[in-house]
C-alpha cells in the first residue's frame, strides 16, 4: 500500500517537530514537505540535531511555487489565525487538514466569535463557510465524526487533560455539574519555541506561578464538550500554572459527588467509558501516577480517587502536552481520517526516567 504524503506547516516549531518525530517512521504516511516562514532553506535536522538521519528535509516557504500540491494531508502547526486564512486552499485541492490552533475547534461562527473575544482576537472568522465542516479533534469523543471529515481542529492541551478527566463523570451523572474545579500545571514547553522574558531560564527556574486566572482560552472548549456530555450547561473553575519542568500537564480535578456514588462505581464507570480507547488508561488510588509515566507518549493516565470525608471526586489527569496535547492527537486524528488503525505510529510507552 502506498503511503500518504504529509505536509507540515509551521514545521520549525515544537508542534511541527513533534509531528516529525511521530511521522518519520509511520507505517502508512511519509513527510513530503516542511513549510515555515523562518529558517527557509535550512535542514530541519540543523534546527533539531536529534532528527539527523531521520528527517533532513529543508524548510520551504509556503509561498514557494515549488511546494508540492499532491499532498494527502497537511498539519497546521501554527498559531491562531493562520489556518483560517490558508486551510481553504488545501481543502479545495482535496487535501485533508488538521489544525493545531483554535481556528477550527468550533463549528459555527457564533461559538468562534465568543472564543476569539476571550483571547482578544478579531472575532470575525476569515473562512466561516468552513466552520460547519470542522470537527473537534478529541478522538475519544468524536471518532465517528472525524472519520467522515476533511477538516479537524485539534483540541487545546489543557482541554485534553480536563475533558478526558471529566467526561465519564459528566456523562454518567456522577457529580454535581456546577461544582467542577480544575487545577492544572504545565511544563514550560507549552509556551512554544518563541523566546519571551517570562520564560527566560532565570524567570522559570525554581519558580511556579498561576496565570490567566479565570480567563484561559481552553476553558471555552472544555465547558462546551462537558455540556454536550452532561446535557446541561457547564461552568467550571479552571486555574493553570506554569511549573519549572520542560513538558507534561498534570491536572487535579475536583467535583462534588452525587449521593450514593462509591469509589468502585466511579472506577467502573471510567473503565467502561474508556474501554475501547487505547490511549486512555484508568487507575485507582492504589497505583501512584506522575507525568513521567506519559512523557513522550500519546497516553492519558487518569488516577481516579474519592475523598470520603468531603464526598468529592478527585481525578488526576496526566498527559504529555506536546504529544497527546498536540502532535500525538494530530496524528491520531489523521489515522482516523484515513481509516488507518488509530494507534499507527503512536503505540509506544513513555520515556522513563
Amino acid at each position: 500500500m502506498d503511503k500518504i504524503k504529509i505536509g507540515i506547516i509551521g514545521a520549525g516549531g515544537y508542534g511541527g517537530c513533534g509531528a516529525i518525530e511521530l511521522l518519520y517512521a509511520h507505517p502508512h504516511a511519509e513527510i513530503a514537505v516542511l513549510l515555515d516562514k523562518q529558517d527557509i532553506g535550512r535542514s530541519i535536522s540543523d534546527l533539531y540535531p536529534h532528527l539527523k538521519g531521520f528527517c533532513d528535509l529543508p524548510l520551504m516557504d509556503p509561498d514557494d511555487p515549488a511546494v508540492p500540491d499532491d499532498l494527502d494531508a497537511v498539519f497546521f502547526a501554527t498559531p491562531d489565525g493562520v489556518g483560517q486564512q490558508e486551510a481553504g486552499g488545501w481543502l479545495e485541492k482535496g487535501v485533508k487538514v488538521v489544525d493545531y490552533s483554535g481556528d477550527f475547534r468550533f463549528n459555527d461562527a457564533h461559538s468562534y466569535e465568543a472564543y476569539a473575544a476571550r483571547i482578544g482576537r478579531q472575532q470575525a472568522h476569515a473562512a466561516p463557510e468552513l466552520l460547519p465542516l470542522s470537527v473537534y479533534g478529541l478522538a475519544e469523543l468524536h471518532r465517528n465524526e472525524i472519520q467522515n471529515t476533511s477538516l479537524v481542529g485539534n483540541p487545546g492541551c489543557f482541554a485534553v487533560s480536563c475533558i478526558l478527566g471529566l467526561a465519564p463523570a459528566a456523562k454518567e451523572k456522577l457529580i454535581e455539574i456546577t461544582s467542577i474545579v480544575c487545577d492544572a500545571k504545565t511544563g514550560v514547553s507549552g509556551a512554544g519555541k518563541k523566546p519571551a522574558p517570562g520564560f527566560h531560564y532565570p524567570a522559570r527556574y525554581d519558580n511556579m506561578n498561576a496565570y490567566k486566572i479565570s480567563g484561559h482560552q481552553h476553558v471555552f472548549e472544555v465547558e462546551r464538550e462537558l455540556s454536550l456530555l452532561a446535557g446541561e450547561d457547564v461552568i467550571m473553575t479552571f486555574t493553570p500554572h506554569v511549573v519549572p519542568v520542560c513538558r507534561g500537564i498534570l491536572t487535579t480535578i475536583y467535583a462534588q459527588l452525587n449521593p450514593g456514588i462509591s469509589l468502585p462505581k466511579i472506577v467502573d464507570a471510567y473503565r467502561s467509558f474508556y474501554g475501547d480507547d487505547v490511549f486512555v488508561r484508568v487507575f485507582g488510588p492504589d497505583v501512584p501516577q506522575g507525568t513521567a509515566n506519559v512523557r513522550g507518549s500519546n497516553f492519558c493516565n487518569l488516577s481516579v480517587n474519592m475523598d470520603d470525608r468531603t464526598g468529592k471526586l478527585v481525578v488526576v489527569s496526566h498527559i504529555d502536552n506536546l504529544v497527546k496535547g498536540q502532535a500525538g492527537s494530530a496524528v491520531q486524528n489523521m489515522n482516523i481520517m484515513f481509516h488507518f488503525e488509530e494507534s499507527a505510529g503512536l503505540m509506544k510507552p513513555g520515556l522513563f526516567p
